[in-house]
């Protein structure tokens, strides 16, 4: 009866952590993409200034980030403010016009994601461990991807319908408290994340740490061109087509199916490999969407660049975790820190592609040829 109890309690967990990265990274970090077309169709944001509203955001994720993976105070309050944050400013950009504005806004955005996205995943970890379910931990970083299908799709549905930025931005920010109004009760409170009595010792950076950590720091670099601008590569390279509207969310639904991958193969090699595999996936995908003409190029793009995101976090996550065991929320941060600042330096490239070469083309091949060396830092792994 008590383990059928820790069971149940496993799964409300994994299933309040999951749709809170729905929330707070699928929908309120990412809903941007989607954006991008009916913001600049709407003279709101121009295609370097996109860049600009997308660093400022990724500068965000960073601080947010960093902070959480420091912080030993008020640590369930940044969880909730994450979840709940990203919720409330989603809904306050219907009222924004001024390019800006828009920045503010993503970067306060971006820091919520950041909090989220580290304090969810400790918290989420830390339960399940002690409730003997960390497999189910996998499976909530498929978070993100259903929320940019989730967002995606109703993105073709808000086309369809001709709904401005500002209606969209509604629509998003009604999806999104829709979503974690229900399980908003079973986020901690104050005093339910762990606290070590006696801190662990200092974590050291051996090979493999430095060699993970810059691996991460060029995935984050390496996907966040396309994750940002595919929806507006798509509407430019097929304007009026119904399929580029399907971009989006063939590559959330993509991310989902990736970490599915990641879990059935986790017998057959270990995490630093199939990382490595992942992040070469994700390469192929950015070059196959650059170089290759026609749908079918955008697509297998997508599949590739969609399927390795959210497999590449979890992967980064555990081999980190089997790395350092003692230093999980630690080192989690640390990574995510490294992560946005990869983000961040993405769009500064891709503006200043925009600006000088008027078109994102190379910056997307300097992304693809960084994501290859990602996957060869961590192919193997010094004893």
């Amino acid at each position: 009866m008590q383990n059928r109890g820790a069971q149940s309690g496993a799964g409300r967990i994994a299933l309040s952590a999951l749709l809170s990265l729905v929330v707070a990274m699928g929908i309120g970090r990412f809903a941007f993409t989607p954006q991008v077309p009916l913001m600049i169709a709407g003279h709101q944001l121009t295609l370097t200034s996109a860049s600009v509203v997308a660093a400022l955001n990724y500068l965000g994720y960073l601080c947010g980030s960093f902070d959480a993976m420091r912080a030993r105070q008020r640590v369930e309050w940044r969880l909730q403010a994450g979840v709940w944050g990203a919720v409330v400013l989603t809904l306050l950009s219907a009222w924004l016009n001024d390019p800006w504005l828009h920045g503010a806004l993503r970067f306060l955005i971006g820091w919520a994601s950041g909090w989220a996205m580290v304090l969810v995943a400790a918290w989420c970890g830390e339960q399940l461990q002690k409730r003997g379910r960390p497999a189910l931990l996998a499976m909530v970083f498929a978070g993100p991807g259903i929320g940019i299908f989730l967002s995606g799709m109703l993105a073709v549905l808000l086309n369809h319908y001709h709904l401005s930025a500002a209606g969209a931005w509604l629509a998003y920010g009604t999806l999104a408290l829709l979503l974690i109004a229900p399980i908003a009760i079973n986020l901690p409170r104050r005093g339910e994340l762990h606290r070590p009595e006696t801190a662990p010792a200092p974590l050291v950076l051996n090979g493999n740490l430095k060699r993970l950590l810059w691996s991460y720091s060029l995935a984050g670099f390496g996907y966040i061109l396309p994750a940002t601008f595919l929806s507006q590569l798509a509407v430019t390279r097929f304007p009026h087509s119904l399929f580029a509207q399907f971009v989006w969310p063939i590559f959330g639904g993509a991310a989902v199916a990736g970490i599915v991958l990641g879990i059935v193969t986790r017998q057959l090699a270990g995490a630093h490999t199939r990382l490595a595999i992942a992040l070469w996936a994700q390469a192929l995908g950015v070059f196959i969407g650059g170089l290759m003409p026609g749908i079918g190029g955008l697509l297998l793009g997508a599949l590739l660049t969609g399927g390795g995101f959210l497999c590449v976090v979890q992967l980064t996550l555990q081999y980190g975790r089997e790395l350092a065991p003692q230093h999980a929320r630690y080192l989690a941060g640390l990574l995510t820190t490294g992560y946005a600042i990869g983000q961040l330096a993405g769009p500064m490239l891709s503006s200043l592609s925009s600006l000088f070469l008027h078109r994102l083309d190379p910056a997307l091949y300097v992304a693809g040829a960084a994501l290859l060396v990602a996957g060869a830092l961590v192919w193997r792994r010094a004893a």
